[in-house]
Parts: C-alpha cells; structure tokens; sequence
C-alpha cells in the first residue's frame, strides 16, 4: 500500500523501445504490420502528390478552402530564407521611416552643435553676450575690492603715525 496523498498511475511503468527493436520494427508500441501498412500509405500518397505538383506550379498541397478561393493576403506570404553564402552583400537595405528620422534628427543635433562652438547660433551670441557682462562685472568689483584694500591699509599707515 502507497504512502501519501497521491495514487500511482494504473498504467504502470514505461516501457522504451531499444534502438535494435526499432531498426527491426517490433518496438512496443507499433507492430510490425501496422509499420508496413503505413509505409505503403506513405507511397501512395507521394505518387499522388507527383501528379499534384505536375498540376500545381506552388507545390504545396492547399488547406481546406484555399485551393478553392484565391486569396493575395500579403500576410500568407511566407518569408524566404536566405542563406548567408547566398545573400548579396553590396544590395542596401532600405531604412524605416523611424530610423531615417532619427538619423536626421542626429545629424541636425551635431551640426547645431558644431555652430555653436563656433559661435555663430542665436543662443550662442546670447551667451556670449552674457559672459561678456559677467566678465566686466567681476572685474570692476575686484578694482573696487583693490580700492578698498588701499584705503585700509593707508587708513592703518596713518593711524599708525
């Protein structure tokens, strides 16, 4: 008697097929008649599907209502595989719209840039403008803290005398 809440399968244990009962065909699970009766099948349906394909250019064997009603659903379409040794190298491959805009958009940041270095942009001669000011301001306050300086020290000299 099992211990614990679940049950064992009734089936039992699996049983695998060796690979030498497989190459002779007597594996467990199919017998030896039903493989045979299924390679014939096979054969029958690839004499069927010969005379198929001569009819048919596609070579696909149509599903349900497809062989009846034509569609041209750009989607159904199946992307081709290229394989690398036959890709062709020196074909350019188009870009999305995204991708062109962003490209733009990069190269328009770096010419911006470019001018601004040079000073040549509306902001840039604001900038200039302003560090100008900032400049003569700092100066003329380190001449005034000068100024005051001397006035100290010649105030102290004659203190002093």
């Amino acid at each position: 008697m099992g211990r614990g809440k679940f049950k064992g399968k009734p089936t039992g244990r699996r049983q695998f097929s060796t690979p030498e009962e497989m190459r002779a065909g007597t594996s467990a699970r199919r017998p030896r008649t039903f493989k045979q009766e299924e390679a014939e099948i096979e054969e029958d349906e690839r004499s069927e599907s010969e005379e198929e394909s001569e009819e048919d250019s596609d070579g696909e064997k149509p599903k349900g209502t497809q062989g009846i009603i034509e569609i041209e659903n750009p989607n159904l379409v199946k992307p081709k595989n290229v394989k690398a040794k036959n890709a062709d190298i020196e074909k350019t491959t188009e870009l999305s719209r995204r991708e062109r805009e962003e490209i733009e958009k990069q190269q328009a940041h770096e010419r911006y840039m470019r001018l601004q270095e040079q000073g040549k942009t509306e902001q840039a001669r604001k900038d200039l403008d302003r560090l100008a000011l900032i400049r003569q301001q700092r100066s003329e306050a380190a001449k005034k803290r000068e100024e005051e300086k001397a006035a100290k020290e010649q105030k102290k000299s004659e203190a002093r005398k």
